[in-house]
């Protein structure tokens, strides 16, 4: 016995020292198993930054939603009177499929379902259809009092405008990683061209924990912090965008046409203001995506029709042609065995060649061609970036194509037929006219800016040419103001009550995909390029709608000018242009209060005729906002922070800016839906916030500002001719 016990221990003291030397036993070694029984690692998800307008507006942003988890283990009911877990499969699968996305029997086999060693798991979860679940969403389900049915915080991208620039902006959704997580990840417009800067970068926490998931006692925490993702600041602004969707729904659903473009820009800069389409999508649920993915503003080539007559004329003044008094005869003009015709087919006798500009007579760009010259027309036409792209930062840019290579091409270009342009080129080309012959390049990113506050890019105006002088831009101007104001100007129904506005129409053939083109007044694409104030324009628009269902009595310009009028007149007085029919806003300069005395500086801002907010016990102020020395309205609120508990105001008819800039200075764990204006607020006023709850802050929209009815004028419609 002694022999063999001793045998045994000495056989178990090599085994113990082997172990010791090597780490290994049968082949695996321990350190490594430790560490993978032991070690743990969280991932740090970085929070995605927001798209926002020229103003700071949020466009896109992660906000608070909730994940659907159903408890099925009925371990999780034991010591408890009350159950905790699911108890009845099939009735709750039924209820669930009311609320989410997923039929009932998929709910069902999801509650019901065995891990692989055939155990029952403590608790599960139903993929896409169970996570970003919104507040009102997680309430509605609550009220069921389904048993086992808990949520936990999660977050969603949300696009609190609805269908707003969707084409441009796109969305973002969450997806599936191979490691079994959720990432948001950008599918389409700047969501997925800026996905990278968007993302951020996620960090790690890595520990030592005992089987039950405890921090083992002296082990260290490493801690990779998760670096957020940039904020993109567009040169959107939101409320001319709004008065651009609205008009346009409005028009879409009166006249159910194929399709509508449009565009705002700054012509002194480039800057992009206002862009859509329809029809378009709802980037919250992606409802109308099916119509198209493509934003047709960039991507998409058209013939203008007269709305190139601009540039011809532009063309024409440059080089010395220009001779308004003089006469020409209309109705037509032959080439070679081709004849081309104006849009009445017989004309209106000898006329002016200022009068055929009026009257949008393509007899008149013919002879105006034949003075220029051929080539010296298309070089310019080249100057004014057509046939080119506009180098816009957006991808997918299409460059259309001048038509060049015979006689009857270049004669058709002149107004508008045959050639192919893309919408932002006319607005670029048109900068020039509205910008004393300086052509600005569009752009739609204003800054990047980091987690940290830091500009990582700003993108500053760029001149794309000079193709004209700064007195033929001004001559253009003038012109394109008489087509408004002539008793024989095509354009009379575009002239708005106290402002100045030139433009030329268009009414461009479309081509049939085999050849040919389209006829029929329901079959045409109707246009307007437009600047306003003609003096010294703010605004270059665009509209073009395509073949709208016309009434016997309309022309197509009806349907261009209710988008054009409503928003031309609305932003010009949202931008207080012509400030002598605008009522004054009485600004007051923001003071730095920082370092001061609290209750010093509120009485001081009221007797401004400003509202300060507090953030904080009082005492010495440590932040503010706004800045120091910026201009602001009086009425409006000012924050200042101090230290201390925080004391939750009344959110009563906040702004969502305004509330977000509270949530901002304050870190409380606020989170908004809906936008427009505070409707409630889930804490109470006067409330002390001493937890981490969420504060749901709920917002309404108000009535459109600034809507007018457009007054009803007559104008004679435009119709190309067949060749």
């Amino acid at each position: 016995m002694l022999l063999l016990y001793g045998g045994l221990f000495f056989a178990l003291l090599i085994r113990i020292f082997y172990i010791q030397a090597t780490g290994v036993v049968d082949g695996q070694k321990l350190e490594a198993k430790a560490a993978a029984l032991y070690g743990k690692e969280a991932v740090l998800t970085a929070e995605r930054g927001k798209i926002l307008d020229r103003n700071g507006n949020v466009i896109a942003e992660d906000t608070l939603s909730y994940r659907l988890i159903a408890v099925v283990n009925p371990q999780a009911t034991k010591n408890s009177k009350e159950p905790r877990h699911v108890v009845d499969p099939a009735e709750t699968a039924k209820v669930l499929a009311k609320h989410i996305p997923m039929e009932e029997t998929e709910i069902y086999k999801i509650l019901t379902k065995k891990l692989s060693d055939g155990r029952q798991p403590y608790q599960v979860e139903f993929g896409v259809a169970g996570r970003s679940i919104s507040h009102d969403k997680m309430e509605a389900i609550k009220k069921e009092k389904l048993s086992g049915i808990t949520f936990a915080s999660d977050t969603k991208r949300y696009y609190p405008n609805g269908p707003f620039a969707s084409h441009l902006i796109g969305f973002a959704q969450k997806e599936n990683q191979d490691d079994g997580t959720f990432q948001t990840i950008g599918k389409m417009g700047l969501e997925s061209i800026y996905n990278k800067e968007l993302s951020g970068k996620n960090g790690t926490l890595k520990y030592e924990s005992d089987i039950f998931g405890y921090l083992l006692p002296n082990s260290e925490k490493m801690v990779e912090p998760a670096e957020n993702g940039d904020d993109i600041y567009l040169t959107l602004d939101k409320t001319i965008q709004n008065f651009l969707e609205e008009s346009m729904s409005k028009v879409y659903e009166q006249y159910n046409p194929e399709s509508i473009v449009a565009v705002v820009a700054n012509p002194k800069t480039g800057e992009i203001l206002a862009m859509s389409q329809r029809p378009t999508f709802d980037p919250d649920t992606r409802v109308g995506l099916e119509n198209g993915w493509l934003n047709e503003v960039i991507e998409n080539v058209i013939e203008p029709g007269s709305t190139l007559k601009t540039f011809t004329l532009a063309t024409a003044i440059e080089t010395g042609n220009w001779h308004p008094n003089a006469t020409f005869q209309s109705g037509s003009y032959t080439i070679l065995d081709r004849t081309i015709r104006d849009h009445n087919y017989v004309g209106w006798g000898k006329i002016s060649y200022l009068e055929g500009f009026q009257r949008s007579a393509n007899t008149s760009m013919a002879y105006l061609l034949q003075m220029i010259g051929d080539e010296t027309f298309i070089d310019y036409l080249q100057k004014f970036g057509f046939g080119d792209k506009t180098g816009i930062d957006l991808p997918g840019e299409a460059t259309g194509t001048l038509l060049a290579t015979y006689p009857i091409n270049r004669v058709t270009t002149s107004f508008g037929q045959g050639s192919t342009v893309t919408p932002i080129q006319l607005i670029q080309a048109m900068t020039a006219i509205a910008n004393d012959g300086k052509m600005m390049q569009p752009y739609v990113i204003n800054k990047i800016v980091d987690a940290n506050g830091k500009t990582v890019k700003q993108t500053e105006p760029t001149m794309k040419g000079e193709p004209i002088s700064a007195e033929t831009a001004k001559q253009v101007r003038e012109l394109l103001a008489s087509t408004i104001t002539s008793e024989v100007g095509t354009a009379k129904r575009f002239a708005l009550e106290g402002y100045t506005v030139g433009g030329k129409t268009g009414t461009a053939q479309i081509a049939r995909p085999g050849g040919g083109y389209f006829s029929g007044k329901n079959n045409y694409l109707y246009s307007f390029l437009g600047l306003a104030p003609v003096e010294d324009p703010q605004l270059i628009v665009y509209v073009a709608v395509k073949k709208p269902q016309l009434a016997v009595t309309e022309g197509g310009s009806e349907p261009v000018a209710a988008i054009f009028n409503t928003v031309v007149q609305n932003s010009l007085k949202y931008l207080n242009i012509n400030p002598e029919n605008v009522a004054q806003v009485e600004k007051t300069s923001m003071g730095d209060y920082i370092g001061h005395n609290v209750e010093s500086a509120q009485v001081e801002l009221t007797n401004q005729g400003l509202t300060p907010i507090i953030i904080g016990e009082g005492g010495t102020i440590i932040d503010q906002y706004p800045d120091n020395n910026l201009a602001i309205t009086k009425g409006s609120l000012v924050f200042l922070k101090t230290d201390g508990v925080i004391t939750l105001p009344s959110f009563d008819k906040w702004s969502l800016r305004n509330v977000l800039v509270y949530k901002s200075m304050s870190g409380l764990p606020i989170e908004t839906v809906g936008e427009g204006y505070v409707e409630s607020q889930s804490v109470s006023p006067n409330t002390i916030v001493v937890d981490s709850s969420p504060i749901v802050v709920k917002l309404k929209t108000p009535e459109e500002m600034y809507t007018e009815p457009l007054e009803e004028t007559s104008a004679e419609g435009e119709i190309l001719p067949q060749d």
